[in-house]
């Protein structure tokens, strides 16, 4: 559909209402152009699959009447193409996680947790604890936390105390017995 230049005088809505009312009147086309094809027609002659590169035409490959498996021997040539093995970069997935790893020894010594566990399980063999690891962990994490630091208790000593404001006697409610 060719585009009209703007009609002196016609605004936006004219112009778009115009070109709907031209293109309703329009002939619809009655032949439409043939992209499938016919299955009556006799296969079309196909290169050999060692000379096909990602430059040669396909399109004879998906007629109806070429055996399934040639069509896909020759999509796989296709896409063996290098261009198509290109990573984009949103692959960061792709890994196998299923797949663990163990610990290497040294790393798993330095774990924290895991030493615990290990001389709990020593101690447990040895001398029976009350505690377990999850208790013991508990018990180191927190202590730290219960003492101040000698920074914390100057910077709160040095804050002014101000006494609390008393509340207006119109505030409170009155008592009555």
């Amino acid at each position: 559909m060719a585009v009209d230049p703007k009609e002196p005088g016609e605004g936006f809505v004219g112009r778009w209402s115009r070109l709907k009312t031209e293109a309703r009147e329009a002939p619809v086309p009655t032949e439409r152009p043939r992209v499938i094809a016919d299955p009556d027609d006799a296969p079309p002659e196909l290169p050999s699959l060692d000379k096909l590169t990602f430059d040669s035409d396909f399109k004879a490959f998906f007629h109806p009447k070429v055996d399934e498996d040639l069509r896909r021997a020759a999509l796989r040539k296709l896409f063996s193409d290098p261009h198509f093995n290109v990573m984009d970069g949103l692959d960061v997935y792709i890994d196998d996680y299923s797949k663990s790893e163990p610990i290497p020894a040294a790393m798993l010594a330095s774990l924290k947790q895991a030493q615990r566990i290990i001389d709990w399980a020593n101690n447990k063999d040895d001398a029976p604890d009350e505690s377990t690891p999850l208790e013991a962990d508990a018990r180191d994490s927190a202590a730290p936390a219960l003492s101040a630091t000698p920074a914390l208790e100057t910077a709160e000593a040095q804050l002014p105390i101000e006494p609390k404001p008393e509340a207006d006697p119109v505030d409170k409610p009155e008592l009555s017995s």
